[in-house]
């Protein structure tokens, strides 16, 4: 007989509460296959593929493009046995018998709640064997009672099998009240805007759907806001932008340093004509062509390089412990822009790295994270920070330290300056530095030798055959 399992949300990184679906690539009653990708969804941290842990045919999508769903609550469920008896009316089948598929808690002719897509009216008045049991026992905390559906439904980790009269749904991962509400996606959507517990309410609509009224008496409002959508025209030249995903993220951890770690910012104006004339020699070598050779992997060189002489830069300040925690390796992070906003995807183990595979590493992790392919994992555990605001034109910052590091560096643009060399004014490559550390970390004279270790070697690349 038919096996129905829902797939809920799973944790793609450490510590993901929730995720907003970006694009369904399925679509109900499409054959599945075992690791196939079904949806894209959105984190705080990157959007990523999920593929689909079984194979079958695709009977209900629980979520829509732009919903955004807590890890464990299902959002796809899949009929993994679709050749066994008794399998729900299909759209087609429906049509023939002179009924219509109906959309997901609407009440269909005969009285009957459509809860899977495509599912009609029951056709016939078919009998079915009494259960022995008519009074079902109460249910366990992990499963509750819900409305009748056509087979029972299962979710991971093990099937669960219910009679013909009420469906026992198994409670989903971490899953609030043990299942899911029935109530459409609008609703879903209009009740998480306003805060109110869809396991709390119990629907007024038919078959027991929830309503948006039934959310509205919750909130003890006479009406309640519609649900905000992606773009809103007020019609007073303002437009309104939900804050979530990446933003949400970025946001939080930005307002979470800046009130935790006390920030001092020091700032250098460094000559880096040397390292722009070395820059021009390498890329006429044969060991660098085809490489994109960028002011930006010098400076993580020189970064990684400065760090051997100042640890505490590449440090973490542990409050639960109350120890500084010194790291024997450096994984580099570097801030970039991508249409999904700021993220800081990581150069595992940096300081191991030449500049060559520097250069090489750099240019992958732009072109990922440009494309917005940037995995979770990518951007966790970093322990240093290089921001490159020259790219755009400016000239240096104050950046803001990312949590769990004690150090971040602004590297500014390039340009041809003034400059006195042997007591005469010439034309120079001139770029300025920022440094940003977290004062209880790295104390100035730290924080200074860094600093000045950093532009030195932009200064006078050959400085490094003396580390």
């Amino acid at each position: 007989m038919p096996q129905y399992k829902q797939f809920p949300l799973p944790d793609t990184a450490e510590g993901l509460t929730e995720a907003d679906i970006l694009t369904w690539h399925v679509k109900p009653g499409d054959t599945v296959t075992v690791n196939q990708i079904i949806v894209e969804i959105e984190t705080a941290k990157a959007a990523v593929e999920l593929p689909c842990p079984w194979a079958g045919v695709v009977t209900e999508l629980l979520a829509e493009p732009g919903q955004t769903v807590e890890v464990g609550v299902p959002i796809i469920t899949i009929d993994t046995d679709p050749g066994g008896a008794a399998a729900p009316a299909a759209p087609v089948a429906a049509e023939a018998n002179g009924t219509s598929s109906g959309k997901i808690g609407e009440e269909m002719p005969g009285g009957r709640i459509a809860t899977l897509v495509g599912y009609g009216p029951k056709s016939g008045a078919a009998k079915r064997r009494a259960r022995k049991d008519s009074a079902p026992a109460a249910a366990p905390a992990a499963a509750v009672v819900a409305p009748p559906a056509p087979a029972p439904v299962v979710a991971p980790p093990a099937p669960v099998v219910a009679p013909p009269a009420p469906v026992v749904v198994a409670a989903p991962v971490q899953a609030p009240g043990g299942y899911v509400p029935l109530a459409k996606p609008p609703v879903r959507k209009l009740a998480k805007d306003l805060g109110v517990d869809l396991h709390a309410l119990t629907g007024s609509g038919p078959g027991g759907v929830i309503t948006r009224e039934d959310v509205e008496t919750a909130v003890s409002a006479p009406a309640a806001p519609a649900a905000v959508a992606s773009y809103v025209d007020n019609g007073t030249r303002e437009r309104r932008v939900p804050i979530k995903g990446v933003r949400k993220a970025t946001a939080q951890a930005m307002v979470d340093s800046a009130f935790t770690a006390p920030h001092v910012t020091e700032f250098l104006t460094v000559d880096v004509t040397p390292m722009m004339e070395l820059r021009a020699r390498l890329k006429n070598a044969p060991e660098f062509r085809g490489v994109k050779l960028t002011p930006l992997a010098f400076c993580a060189k020189a970064v990684v390089l400065a760090a051997r002489r100042t640890p505490d830069v590449n440090a973490t300040w542990d409050s639960a412990a109350n120890e500084i925690v010194y790291k024997d390796y450096v994984h580099l992070g570097i801030a970039a822009a991508t249409p999904r906003g700021l993220v800081v995807p990581k150069v595992r183990d940096a300081d191991r790295m030449s500049l060559k595979e520097l250069a090489v590493a750099l240019d992958e992790l732009a072109t990922v994270a440009r494309d917005g392919k940037t995995s979770p994992a990518d951007m966790m555990n970093g322990t240093i920070t290089i921001t490159n605001v020259g790219v755009f034109g400016v000239d240096t910052g104050t950046p803001i330290l990312n949590p769990g590091e004690s150090a971040i560096l602004a590297l500014g643009a390039i340009r041809d300056m003034p400059w006195v060399v042997d007591g005469e004014i010439k034309v120079r490559k001139i770029c300025q530095l920022a440094l940003s550390f977290d004062h209880r970390v790295v104390d100035g004279q730290q924080g200074s030798q860094f600093l000045a270790d950093v532009g030195a070697l932009l200064a006078e690349p050959g400085i490094a055959m003396t580390y």
